[in-house]
């Protein structure tokens, strides 16, 4: 039966954006599935049993679940490592396909919560807390039951909705504020956006052309607008139905824009499925979907006193660390960032302060891997998802996250003593392990470890539209340093 559903429910709103969540926690466990044994495996570039060995030295048995929150405690062999992936894959599945999705959303969030505690720098990025956060509201958010379908019968919670919502706000809001108070000239001046496309850590080929071809003008204005949807216009998912639906309408595009001229993994489309939820259904029936009225709840799906009491505890804990996380971006809060509750959710990255391109990157720096037998001539490793030749512009493969080749583009930022993992990857592929070599595009050896291994570092530059046309290439380069020294056996 249809019926005149309230401006203010969110059924349908709910329905794509735990479907949405699902994709991205499959893209989180399935690129994990290549990765995860290069990275923290027995034979990767940071072992985690190597970690844990050092952890239970470090701290008393009593916290040490609680520091590092992770299923691997229990087992940290390459064989766990795949069951976590797999298992974090099929609840993620379970999600998509409306199966318990409160049991799906918690599996999910316990697998990747795992990976995230114990993968060291390889899970250091905003985008991973901003999964836990969304995954940890959604608990509250999404229907109960076996095969829930719209949930007409376990309607959304307006506090776990807002919960999300206020993610969104924080990630928008939190971004704009990092900009003004980092000093940095260029967004000042709305510059920044004049070479973002190339310095960015992993780029798309459609950078090359927005970045080159067009006006000067066009970077001002996307600078301005950026500076002006993240300390403005996020507000407005605050305001009545039609304000929400406005924003909705403008920042759409604007993730989109970013997802196809860049890289980064899941955290646009999280971002973009976010904003869903300022849409209520009384706009999606006048595009023509219709929405059946709420039933009856039934007496197993009603929900105790003692577990709304639960729910709203819960979510006022995460209101107030997340809080207390935003305005620790500009005000001196003192006592209040050292407080239990924000100190005691730490390690499970629930509730996390956002702050999104505070600095501009000027320059764009590339370390390569290269392997020689003579000391003489040197062969690289070819990446699978980074620019290297110069003719390759970017490809566009997002939600999948290549991390161990997104974290080369923060070391070649920082000093080799800041990224001793570098140094440990280079001595990996000179023992010819398997796992590191797989998160190469293949082995120029052939399965015959070189000599000898080294990193070096170039710096990269966009070609002109005159010197593409006359080589075809999208980058010029030029050797800067040798990052690691050659390793011989």
């Amino acid at each position: 039966m249809l019926g005149r559903v309230p401006r203010n429910e969110f059924f349908w709103a709910r329905w794509v954006f735990l479907r949405s969540l699902g994709l991205w926690f499959l893209s989180a466990f399935y690129s994990l599935a290549f990765q995860i044994k290069g990275l923290i495996g027995a034979r990767g570039v940071s072992p985690v049993c190597g970690l844990f060995d050092v952890l239970r030295v470090e701290l008393p048995w009593q916290t040490r679940g609680w520091e590092v929150p992770s299923l691997l405690w229990l087992d940290c062999g390459d064989s766990a490592l795949t069951v976590l992936w797999v298992v974090g894959g099929l609840a993620s599945l379970a999600l998509i396909l409306n199966r318990r999705p409160v049991l799906a959303i918690g599996i999910a969030l316990v697998c990747f919560l795992s990976f995230v505690a114990a993968a060291q720098q390889f899970s250091a990025y905003q985008s991973d807390g901003m999964l836990l956060s969304a995954g940890f509201c959604s608990l509250f958010f999404a229907p109960r039951g076996r095969r829930p379908g719209l949930g007409l019968d376990d309607p959304p919670s307006r506090l776990a909705r807002l919960s999300l919502v206020w993610l969104w706000f924080c990630i928008y809001f939190g971004s704009g504020v990092v900009k003004l108070l980092s000093g940095d000239a260029q967004w000042r001046t709305l510059t920044a956006m004049d070479h973002y496309y190339e310095n960015g850590p992993l780029p798309s080929f459609l950078g090359w052309y927005v970045q080159q071809l067009l006006p000067e003008g066009f970077h001002q204005a996307t600078a301005a607008a950026t500076l002006g949807l993240e300390l403005g216009l996020c507000w407005f998912a605050f305001f009545p139905s039609r304000f929400r639906r406005a924003v909705f309408a403008i920042v759409t595009p604007f993730q989109l824009g970013i997802i196809l001229t860049s890289n980064y993994a899941f955290l646009n489309w999280l971002v973009l499925s976010l904003g869903l939820l300022l849409v209520d259904d009384a706009a999606v029936t006048r595009c023509g979907l219709k929405v059946p009225a709420p039933g009856l709840r039934p007496a197993e799906l009603a929900r105790a006193p003692w577990l709304r009491g639960l729910a709203a505890a819960c979510l006022a804990v995460y209101f107030y660390v997340s809080g207390v996380e935003l305005l620790g971006r500009f005000l001196p809060l003192g006592e209040a960032s050292d407080a239990a509750p924000v100190t005691t959710l730490a390690p499970f990255r629930i509730a996390n302060g956002y702050g999104l391109f505070a600095v501009m990157t000027r320059d764009r720096y590339e370390i390569e891997f290269q392997g020689s037998n003579d000391g003489a001539t040197w062969v690289p490793y070819r990446f699978r998802y980074k620019p290297q030749s110069l003719a390759e512009g970017g490809g566009l493969y997002a939600p999948y996250q290549p991390r161990f080749e997104w974290n080369l583009w923060f070391a070649s930022l920082g000093r080799p003593a800041q990224n001793t993992w570098v140094g440990a990857a280079a001595q990996e592929l000179r023992e010819g392990s398997p796992d590191v070599l797989a998160l190469f595009q293949e082995d120029p050896f052939h399965g015959s470890p070189p000599a000898q291994v080294r990193a070096v570092r170039w710096q990269y530059w966009y070609t002109t539209p005159a010197e593409k046309r006359a080589t075809g290439n999208y980058w010029r380069r030029e050797l800067r340093d040798v990052y690691v020294p050659p390793l011989g056996r």
